[in-house]
């Protein structure tokens, strides 16, 4: 497997970097809906500190990941009904905004509450905004259905792959595999 992606297969970086950040952003998602199970308020503080940490990193890998898309290859598309096209165009646009609107709002959120914001206890990053005590509820709802939204696009986004992959029997889903390798493939590219 190539590290660049071609005409027929997505290249190694932009398959770990697909990967990683679908892990990262619905692992921090159910650890952020988890976070009040835990046992003392010590403990809920160190969870939200690392919370916060994996969702600027996760901030960080997607806007590596739109670097690199841009300057990347994009493997021909599957042929399939125009409509089926635009959707998986418009789902992926959806996807790439809510993966930046949601560590962003958590961000503006930590902001509006007037806390300090750390990257792992490394170092800390200005506010988005000023404390303002009306804004808290709004901006955690803001965060909270931005990650709801983004479950409801990822749903449709892997039914829609295993759809291609179990009904149409063609290459999408095996080409964003980590060890995927398209069924009609002619060798290694």
């Amino acid at each position: 497997m190539t590290l660049r992606s071609d005409a027929n297969h997505w290249g190694a970086i932009a398959k770990t970097f697909h990967w990683v950040v679908a892990l990262a952003i619905l692992g921090n998602g159910v650890f952020g809906l988890c976070m009040d199970l835990a046992s003392n308020p010590m403990q809920k503080i160190n969870w939200l500190a690392l919370h916060k940490s994996i969702g600027l990193t996760v901030l960080a890998l997607v806007l590596l990941r739109l670097a690199w898309r841009m300057g990347d290859a994009r493997p021909r598309e599957v042929p399939a009904p125009r409509w089926q096209q635009l959707a998986a165009r418009v789902t992926h646009a959806l996807l790439y905004v809510l993966a930046l609107a949601l560590p962003l709002s958590g961000w503006w959120f930590n902001s509006v509450t007037g806390k300090p914001l750390q990257w792992f206890k490394l170092f800390n990053l200005p506010g988005l905004a000023a404390k303002d005590d009306n804004l808290r509820h709004f901006a955690h709802a803001v965060h909270e259905y931005l990650f709801w939204f983004l479950v409801l696009v990822l749903v449709g986004h892997v039914g829609a792959a295993l759809k291609h992959h179990v009904f149409d029997g063609d290459d999408v889903l095996r080409r964003m595999l980590p060890f995927g390798k398209p069924r009609n493939d002619k060798g290694d590219h």
